[in-house]
C-alpha cells in the first residue's frame, strides 16, 4: 500500500526557522534507511504558508487567498510518498524517524487510494486514462 507520511507544521517551522546542521544529517541518515528498504517513493519539505496560496472553490467561482494561514496545527511542515506492506509497518519507520520539529510534533500517516478502491466508478476507459497519464507524467526536477 502507498501512504503519505504528513509532518504537521510548527510555530518555529511557520517562522521559517531551518532545521540543524544535525537534523539534517539525521533526516538524511533516516531518508536513505527509508530508500535502501525500498519504502521512499518521494518526500520534500515545504516552505512556510507565508509563500503558500489556496484556491478556495463556491460552485463555479475561484477566490485566491494568499499565506500565510493561521491554524498551524493544521498546517504541513514536509512530506514523505511510502510504499509499505501495511499502515503497521509505515506507524513503525515513523516511531523512528528523528523529531523533525525542535520541541513537540505530530507526524499523520494517511492511505493513498489505489484504482481498485473506487470500484466500478472508474471504468476501463477512465483507468486507462489515469494509466496513461501517469506513464506521460514526467519526474521533473528543478
Amino acid at each position: 500500500m502507498r501512504c503519505m507520511v504528513i509532518v504537521k507544521a510548527s510555530k518555529e517551522s511557520e517562522a521559517g526557522v531551518m532545521p540543524s546542521q544535525k537534523l539534517l544529517a539525521d533526516m538524511g541518515k533516516f531518508n536513505q534507511e527509508l530508500v535502501k528498504a525500498g519504502v521512499m517513493l518521494a518526500g520534500e519539505g515545504l516552505q512556510a504558508s507565508s509563500k503558500g496560496k489556496r484556491v478556495r472553490f463556491s460552485g463555479k467561482n475561484r477566490t485566491v487567498i494568499d499565506g500565510p494561514f493561521t491554524e498551524t496545527k493544521e498546517l504541513i511542515a514536509g512530506f514523505w510518498l511510502w510504499q509499505v506492506r501495511s499502515m503497521e509497518e509505515a506507524v513503525e519507520w515513523v516511531k523512528r524517524c528523528p523529531n523533525p520539529q525542535q520541541g513537540e510534533t505530530e507526524i499523520e500517516i494517511r492511505q493513498v487510494f489505489e484504482a481498485a478502491d473506487f470500484g466500478a466508478e472508474l471504468t476501463p476507459e477512465l483507468r486507462e486514462q489515469e494509466e496513461r497519464l501517469r506513464a506521460q507524467a514526467p519526474a521533473r526536477k528543478q
